[in-house]
């Protein structure tokens, strides 16, 4: 493929993500954006520092962080410099799957794989947004691209960069060994050069399978000498390693997984094509399957992939997020248009714009039940929403002490983070469950600061299934939201403000002795 291709595919996806973007592409920081990415490269922009000092250190590697200093150095710090930063992440990880789909398929069947990737709506919605897994993307699909070109120098960047990324990129590496010994095996009996130089050629190649281990083996012990952690800290193993190896929450984590990757996001339509399109290959060659050796090579590594990730992040990892799999997002849409395109060409081209529209559909329509905000553009009503309740409260009393959970003390005790142009004075709460006010008293805050911290739909299906209740419940801790009321009668509340989009919300209350005492203060006094 002749570079200046390559580029105006690059040039496209740049300018329409871009575009499709502009109305999300000034908001200011979502949730563990605004709790960890953009505080620990806030502190590399500032100090230097690989591992944040404002912010808990979780053990990520630096990559990303890094990154965005250097442009925020370049370019001044904005949110708009930083998710123009990231689109371009996304943008050349449309481009690398591009490239990695030319080499088993024709130009069409290409540009649908790289299409229906830029827009499922996980990684539309991701697209802008300042987390790890998105770039971990990216460098995946360049390793797994240099692995099938048997470029194995290549692939030893590729891969470092992926765990430099996200350290949980390394799963990357046991499967590309286990596709270079079955490579070495079936190549041991053809005709070549000398043993010899067989030999020397296979121990260059193993050298550069293993290497992206160096960087994070480096990575880890400079983090263990800084913090005393091996990674994160903690709060951060007893949420993500030790609380996570219960049989039953594995078990319901897989099926999680599973659901996420083949079901999620209308993706079972691409899904169900690729089993359609493998079982008309079937029949038209009579039981034997019709993809090509190479194509089989590129399914049999994209299957690794998932299942490595799908055991991975079933056995460690509090949250069961979907976007930690977007580093095989790439690889997964490749391998369903290579099957779908297997189908007579008008029914291949069916099943690919009938799922580019519902792909789009789905950046706004939210699920039955709940579901990460920002696994769609709901991320962008949370925002709009805490903007508008933090320029209420700036228009308030602003000495007054809010009472909120995570992210929202972040919001508005961080400047820097867009919502607020100074710090309010914040008492944190760990959610908004009941156990969670047990031990609040009224007399330690002036406003409470409520919103929705989850998606409950009025017909939430988990109401409907109560063995899927009580796994939520269980194994993932899920739990719904107090009532307004509870709260408005134990601790004295008055409904100040409030703001609604879509399903979401955010209720701003004062307590009814802080808003006499403000009120007293406020009257001149009688002469």
């Amino acid at each position: 493929m002749r570079v200046p291709y390559r580029a105006l595919i690059f040039v496209v996806a740049f300018v329409a993500l871009l575009t499709l973007h502009m109305p999300f592409i000034g908001l200011p920081y979502f949730w563990d954006e605004a709790g960890y990415y953009i505080p620990a490269a806030w502190d590399f922009y500032k100090g230097w520092d690989f591992i944040p000092t404002s912010t808990l250190p979780t053990g990520h590697t630096p990559l990303v962080m890094i990154y965005l200093a250097l442009t925020w150095h370049i370019l001044g710090y904005s949110p708009f410099v930083t998710r123009v930063a990231m689109i371009l992440i996304a943008s050349a990880t449309v481009l690398a799957s591009h490239a990695l789909a030319r080499r088993f398929m024709g130009r069409e069947p290409a540009v649908w794989s790289a299409l229906l990737l830029a827009i499922s709506p996980l990684f539309f919605a991701q697209s802008s947004l300042v987390f790890l897994d998105l770039p971990a993307a990216l460098f995946t699909t360049l390793a797994v691209f240099a692995l099938m070109s048997e470029r194995f120098l290549l692939f030893a960047l590729g891969a470092s960069l992926a765990v430099l990324t996200k350290e949980t990129a390394v799963v990357l590496l046991p499967v590309a060994w286990v596709y270079a010994s079955h490579r070495d095996r079936a190549s041991r009996g053809a005709a070549g050069n000398a043993q010899e130089g067989r030999a020397a050629r296979r121990a260059r190649q193993w050298l550069a399978l293993v290497l992206p281990l160096a960087p994070l083996l480096a990575w880890t012990l400079y983090y263990h000498h800084k913090s005393g952690f091996w990674t994160g800290n903690a709060g951060y193993l007893e949420y993500n390693l030790y609380s996570t190896h219960d049989p039953s929450r594995i078990a319901w984590s897989v099926l999680r997984r599973l659901y996420e990757i083949f079901i999620g996001g209308f993706q079972w339509l691409v899904a169900l094509g690729a089993v359609a399109g493998y079982l008309w290959g079937l029949k038209i060659r009579h039981g034997r399957p019709t993809t090509q050796k190479p194509a089989a090579h590129l399914h049999g590594v994209a299957s690794g992939l998932i299942v490595v990730y799908v055991v991975m992040l079933s056995v460690v990892g509090g949250a069961v997020l979907p976007r930690y799999l977007l580093p095989i997002y790439p690889v997964f849409f490749l391998g369903c248009v290579i099957l779908i395109w297997q189908l007579p060409r008008a029914a291949g081209r069916a099943i690919c714009v009938t799922a580019a529209v519902c792909f789009v559909a789905a950046w706004f329509i939210n699920p039955p039940y709940p579901f990460a905000f920002e696994n769609n553009l709901a991320y962008a009503d949370f925002i709009r929403l805490h903007q508008d309740a933090a320029r209420y409260l700036e228009s308030r009393q602003p000495e007054r002490r809010i009472l909120t959970a995570w992210p929202a003390t972040d919001e508005v005790s961080r400047p820097f983070l867009g919502y607020v142009a100074r710090p309010f004075r914040v008492v944190p709460v760990e959610g908004f469950t009941e156990r969670d006010f047990e031990k609040i008293e009224p007399e330690s805050f002036d406003v409470l600061y409520l919103y929705s911290r989850k998606w409950e739909p009025s017909n939430n299906w988990l109401q409907r299934f109560p063995a899927l209740l009580r796994a939520q419940q269980t194994h993932f801790g899920y739990a719904p939201q107090i009532l307004d009321s509870i709260l408005v009668q134990r601790f004295g509340l008055t409904l100040e403000a409030q703001f609604e989009r879509r399903g979401q919300w955010v209720r701003v209350y004062g307590r009814r002795e802080a808003i006499g005492s403000s009120q007293a203060a406020d009257r001149p006094a009688s002469r």
